[in-house]
C-alpha cells in the first residue's frame, strides 16, 4: 500500500528491514543505544559490530530523539537509532510523535532521499500496535506535507501480518480524513 505525501511517496511493506534498500533503517532503539534484541539486534547482527561501536561511542541519547551512525554491512548506509516510549512511563503517545519526527528530521538534516522505519516502541516497549500506527503515520504525513524535505520514499518495513494489517487500516483511516 502506498500514499503520496506531499512529494513523498509512504509505502508499507511486511518483511526484514535490514534488507531494505533505502538510505537509512531507523531502529527502535533504548536510550543507552544497546542492540541487543528485536529490530536492534537483527539490525546489528546484519551489519556488525561497528554500528554497536558507534553507538556506544555516542553514549546514548533520551526517548524522542534520535542519533545516526553508518550502516555497517547493511545496504543502507546509516542507521537512525530513534528512542521511542516504553509504556506506563507516561505520555507515550507525544513521545512516539517526537521520536518519530527525529528520525525524519535527521534524515532530512544529512540530505537523504529514502528511509525504512519498523514499528518503534511496539515490541518489547509495550506500546499497542494499533496506536502505534496511527501516531507513527499521523506524524509522518503531517511531517512531509509540511513543507520542503529530501525524503522521497519513507517505507513502513513491518515484521508481521498483524503489524501489516495495524498500519494498512490506519493509513485507509487517514487517506479518508484528508479526502
Amino acid at each position: 500500500m502506498e500514499y503520496q505525501a506531499g512529494k513523498t511517496v509512504i509505502s508499507l511493506i511486511k518483511g526484514d528491514i535490514t534488507l531494505c534498500e533505502v538510505d537509512a533503517l531507523v531502529n527502535a532503539a533504548n536510550s543507552r543505544l544497546q542492540m541487543g534484541g528485536g529490530v536492534a539486534g537483527a539490525i546489528r547482527r546484519a551489519g556488525g559490530e561497528s554500528i554497536q561501536a558507534e553507538c556506544d561511542r555516542i553514549g546514548g541519547t533520551p526517548v524522542g530523539t534520535a542519533v545516526m551512525t553508518g550502516g555497517g554491512k547493511l545496504k543502507a548506509r546509516h542507521v537512525i537509532h530513534a528512542v521511542g516510549p516504553i509504556m506506563g512511563m507516561g505520555n507515550e503517545d507525544a513521545r512516539l510523535e517526537v521520536a518519530t519526527h527525529s528520525a525524519l528530521a535527521l534524515a532530512d538534516k544529512h540530505e537523504l532521499s529514502s528511509i525504512a522505519l519498523p514499528a518503534i516502541s511496539s515490541g518489547i516497549f509495550g506500546y499497542p500496535i494499533e496506536r502505534c500506527a496511527r501516531r507513527m503515520l499521523s506524524t509522518t504525513i503531517s511531517y512531509l506535507e509540511s513543507g520542503e524535505h529530501t525524503l522521497e520514499k519513507v517505507v513502513f518495513c513491518l515484521f508481521d501480518d498483524t503489524a501489516l494489517t495495524e498500519f494498512s487500516t490506519a493509513l485507509e483511516e487517514l487517506k479518508k480524513s484528508r479526502e
